[in-house]
């Protein structure tokens, strides 16, 4: 039997990593657990921590890691040992990234670490783009100067992690998403 695949999806905002994690949980039919669909959810709740977040998420901050490492640890322990996994957007501050190796090094299980590549330009063109359509807190225009600014701050941190653990593989995210997901493929010897 095949070892089964973990597989995390990090990049800029608006990179792209939900879709290629939802094209390739359609290709492979592997579980998808997405922090961005986590956080929204808890977002639409009328409570005091659903509240903080919908601030937090209209002003482009990340959520604490703790709570982020709270949720991927909820979703880790719901796989079953033999299921493959895809995580998206979990891993992007540099305390994340510790947890999931050290989480993941515990119980034995490989993984790899895909950064979908974009620049800021290309950022700012598809979530102002996505905001007309989407109705989502954090893509206007002043959400994603902040949550580029984040990403800078944090998650290029957390992608050294990655580099050094010999787990992050770059994948160019300025092609179509079909032509993504090739490389996505290509990329996990898929």
């Amino acid at each position: 039997m095949n070892e089964p695949k973990t597989v995390f999806f990090i990049g800029k905002p608006g990179s792209g990593k939900g879709t290629q994690a939802k094209l390739l949980g359609d290709r492979t039919g592997w579980t998808v657990l997405g922090a961005g669909s986590e956080f929204r959810a808890i977002a639409e709740e009328n409570t005091l921590v659903g509240r903080k977040i919908k601030r937090e998420m209209g002003q482009g901050l990340l959520a604490p890691h703790w709570f982020a490492m709270y949720l991927y640890q909820k979703a880790l322990f719901s796989v079953s040992e033999d299921t493959s996994v895809i995580f998206d957007g979990f891993s992007r501050k540099p305390e994340e990234a510790e947890l999931i190796i050290s989480s993941l090094t515990w119980i034995g299980r490989t993984f790899h670490v895909l950064n979908i590549n974009v620049s800021d330009e290309e950022v700012t063109r598809r979530l102002v783009g996505r905001a007309q359509t989407s109705g989502r807190v954090d893509d206007g225009k002043f959400a994603v100067e902040e949550r580029l600014q984040e990403y800078q701050e944090y998650t290029t941190k957390s992608l050294d992690i990655f580099r050094t653990m010999g787990v992050l593989i770059d994948i160019n995210g300025e092609q179509t998403p079909d032509a993504i997901a090739v490389d996505v493929a290509l990329a996990l010897g898929l």
